[in-house]
């Protein structure tokens, strides 16, 4: 970006960004009170608990990972729930075995497009395919055709991870080329900007992730999700539970 980008923080996050690096953990967020969210308000007595989806394709358990660790960041706020879905396999079990892939986790249920309207908030996961979504997450989009039509999903927040096999394949395109699905079905994007602190400016490791939201480096599919990576997806589920809660209590 140029000297006018939205990529560099204000001075005051800076030093934050600073303080947190220099005496606190690595990726140390920004507190989400920092954001005006709000997210400790107590929900009304008798609220029914919010719920956010967070529907994800993974073929070797890159993005699943995040998904499970994002889960447990939505489900430390007040009042909201993660729950975890996969969608359809477009692939056949013969394929999948020649290409190695590790049995789905049965304990994550397929989801129906249809099912979508019954969320509060979701979180969509892939990898990349040539720095767009895989088909098979593409092809689930497809099948909201009725949805679109109606508008059932129309201000519903959403917000993208990712995975991909390199530094250069995808990190931020992958999510931005997805935003196109959100923008037809009117759904509002919630990307997480630079809200992690620190851990979105250290050099020292390689991490995946971006201010579109959290991701890991897949490599060649040997590599797992560090430590930064995951607490990364964990803020992120914090963060749009933060959000969703707000917007709720408005």
């Amino acid at each position: 970006m140029g000297k006018g980008g939205g990529c560099v923080p204000s001075k005051k996050r800076l030093a934050a960004a600073a303080a947190a690096a220099d005496g606190e953990p690595d990726a140390a967020p920004i507190p989400v009170e920092d954001q005006a969210l709000e997210a400790e308000r107590e929900a009304a007595p008798g609220a029914t608990r919010l719920r956010i989806f967070i529907v994800f394709y993974s073929m070797y358990g890159h993005v699943e990972s995040l998904a499970k660790r994002m889960k447990k960041g939505v489900d430390g706020v007040d009042g909201v729930e993660g729950v975890l879905y996969r969608v359809p396999e477009t692939l056949s079990s013969e394929v999948l075995e020649k290409m190695k892939a590790p049995p789905k986790d049965e304990a994550v249920p397929v989801i129906g497009a249809a099912e979508l309207v019954e969320a509060d908030a979701v979180l969509f996961g892939f990898p990349t395919r040539y720095g767009c979504m895989a088909a098979q997450m593409k092809a689930f989009f497809d099948a909201t055709g009725q949805l679109w039509r109606e508008q059932r999903l129309a201000g519903k927040p959403a917000g993208f991870f990712v995975s991909t096999g390199t530094q250069g394949g995808g990190q931020e395109t992958t999510a931005w080329t997805a935003i196109t699905q959100l923008a037809h079905h009117g759904m509002l994007f919630v990307p997480i900007g630079y809200t992690f602190g620190a851990g979105m400016f250290k050099l020292d490791e390689v991490r995946g992730g971006s201010p579109y939201g959290a991701g890991v480096f897949a490599g060649d599919g040997s590599r797992e999700a560090t430590d930064v990576e995951l607490a990364l997806a964990e803020h992120q589920g914090k963060y749009m539970a933060a959000v969703v809660k707000r917007l709720a209590l408005a």
